[in-house]
C-alpha cells in the first residue's frame, strides 16, 4: 500500500517545480485606472503598459464611469437574484436588445463573464453522442466548455480547413459544433469564419464564435469579426466580450431568436447564478455608444499597428503576423523570456512574458498590446527598446 501523501507538502514541491521550469504567475497590484500610464505597487514611478486587451482606451473613460455613477443611484449595487427569479432588470433588457441589434442578431443573452458564457452554451446545445470540433489554439473557456459537453471533443490544426473538413465528414454524430476563437488571443491572428460557416452549412453544425479580442475592434463601427466578414446565417452562435473594448465587464451571446430562448432556459452558468449589477448595464450602454462612433480610435489603432509592424525588425525573435491590437513576439525559452520582461520593467515598459501551458512548450513569448489610448512616441519607443534588448540580450 502505497504511503500517504502530505497535500500541502506537494503542493509545495509543485510550486518548486514551477519556479525550476520558469512557469510560476505572481499578480501585480495595479494602483491607478487601466490606462498606458500607470502605477504598480511593488515598484516606484510610472509604467507604460502593454498588456491590457483595453483596445479603445474605455476602461477609464469619464462618460461611462458617469454612466456606472447613475446607473448605481438608480439600481443600486446588485441585483438580488438570477435572471430567472427576480433579478433581470429593464437595464439588462436595454442591453440585451442593444447588443442584438449592434451585431446583427435577432436576440442576445448578457452573461456575467466570457468564460460563464462558454461553458454554458456548450453544454446546453450539445452532448453524449455528439461532436465537437475545436481549433487547437482556441481559448481555454472553450476547451472546459466542450469537456464540460460530454460531447466528442475533436481537436483539428490551428485553422486547417482540410483537416477540419476531414473530420467533420467522419463523424456520424448527431449533432455538430464548430468551435472557435474569432481573433486567437495569443497569435492575434483572425479565423478564416467564412469557409468554416460554408463548412458548418455542408454539414448541418453550428459555428460558435468567441469573438473577444474583435468585438469593437473589428468590422463597421467595431460590430465584430462576422461584419468584418460580411457573414449572416441561422448556423451562427457569437459570443462578444465586454471587458475588453468595451472597457466594462461580462459578455453576451447573439444569435438567432429560438437559440438564445433555449440558451436562457438551458445554459447553467446562466440560469444559477446572481445577475450582474444593473448599473453595469447602464456603462456598457454608453460604451456600446462610444464603440459605434469610435471610427476615429479605431483608426488611431490601426496606424498605431502598422507604425509597430514596420518599425519592429529583429534578428532572433519572431513577431508573429498579426494585424489585430495584439502583437505576439515569440522568444522561446521560458527563463529567456521571462529576463526580457524584467528587462523591459526595468526601462518602465510593462509587457508580461506569456509561458506554456497558456501557449505551446517552446513558443513563450511577449503578447504586446496595442491600445488606441497609447501614442506614436510610446509606441516608438518600445520599438526601439525592444531592438536594443534583442541585441544585448543574446
Amino acid at each position: 500500500m502505497a504511503e500517504p501523501i502530505d497535500p500541502l507538502d506537494e503542493l509545495r514541491a509543485g510550486l518548486d517545480a514551477l519556479d525550476t521550469a520558469g512557469l510560476r504567475r505572481r499578480r501585480r497590484i495595479v494602483t491607478t485606472p487601466c490606462r498606458p500610464d500607470t502605477r504598480l505597487a511593488d515598484r516606484d514611478g510610472a509604467v507604460l503598459a502593454f498588456c491590457s486587451n483595453d483596445y479603445l482606451g474605455l476602461a477609464a473613460e469619464p462618460a461611462i464611469a458617469a454612466a456606472l455613477r447613475q446607473g448605481s443611484e438608480r439600481w443600486g449595487s446588485g441585483s438580488g437574484a438570477s435572471h430567472l427569479v427576480s433579478g433581470h432588470y429593464a437595464a439588462h433588457e436595454a442591453l440585451e436588445q442593444r447588443l442584438a441589434a449592434f451585431t446583427g442578431m435577432d436576440d442576445a443573452l448578457y452573461f456575467s463573464t466570457g468564460y460563464m458564457a462558454n461553458i454554458g452554451v456548450m453544454p446546453a446545445l450539445v452532448g453524449r453522442g455528439d461532436a465537437i470540433f475545436a481549433d487547437k489554439l482556441n481559448h481555454a473557456s472553450l476547451v472546459d466548455g466542450a469537456l464540460l459537453s460530454r460531447a466528442e471533443l475533436i481537436r483539428y490544426p490551428h485553422c486547417d480547413l482540410g483537416a477540419l473538413s476531414a473530420r467533420l465528414a467522419a463523424s456520424s454524430a448527431p449533432r455538430k459544433l464548430i468551435v472557435t476563437d474569432g481573433v486567437f488571443s495569443m497569435d492575434g491572428d483572425i479565423a478564416p469564419l467564412p469557409e468554416l460557416l460554408a463548412l458548418a452549412e455542408a454539414h448541418q453544425a453550428w459555428l460558435l464564435v468567441d469573438d473577444a479580442h474583435g468585438f469593437g475592434v473589428l468590422g463597421p463601427q467595431g460590430r465584430g469579426c462576422l461584419a468584418h466578414f460580411g457573414l449572416a446565417s441561422p448556423r451562427l452562435i457569437y459570443m462578444g466580450t465586454l471587458g475588453k473594448a468595451a472597457g466594462v465587464s461580462g459578455a453576451f451571446v447573439a444569435g438567432q431568436r429560438d437559440v438564445i430562448d433555449w440558451l436562457l432556459n438551458k445554459a447553467r452558468s446562466y440560469i444559477f447564478t446572481t445577475g450582474a449589477p444593473p448599473m453595469l448595464a447602464e456603462g456598457l450602454l454608453t460604451a456600446l455608444d462610444l464603440i459605434e462612433q469610435g471610427d476615429a480610435r479605431r483608426a488611431h489603432l490601426n496606424a498605431l499597428i502598422a507604425r509597430f509592424k514596420a518599425g519592429l525588425s529583429l534578428q532572433r525573435w519572431q513577431l508573429l503576423p498579426s494585424d489585430t491590437p495584439i502583437q505576439p513576439l515569440v522568444i522561446g525559452d521560458n527563463h529567456e523570456t521571462l529576463a526580457v520582461s524584467r528587462a523591459l520593467d526595468a526601462e518602465g515598459l510593462w509587457v508580461p512574458a506569456i509561458r506554456p501551458p497558456t501557449v505551446p512548450k517552446g513558443e513563450a513569448r511577449l503578447r504586446i498590446v496595442l491600445s488606441a489610448a497609447h501614442s506614436a512616441e510610446q509606441v516608438d519607443r518600445l520599438v526601439d527598446t525592444l531592438k536594443r534588448l534583442e541585441a544585448t540580450q543574446a
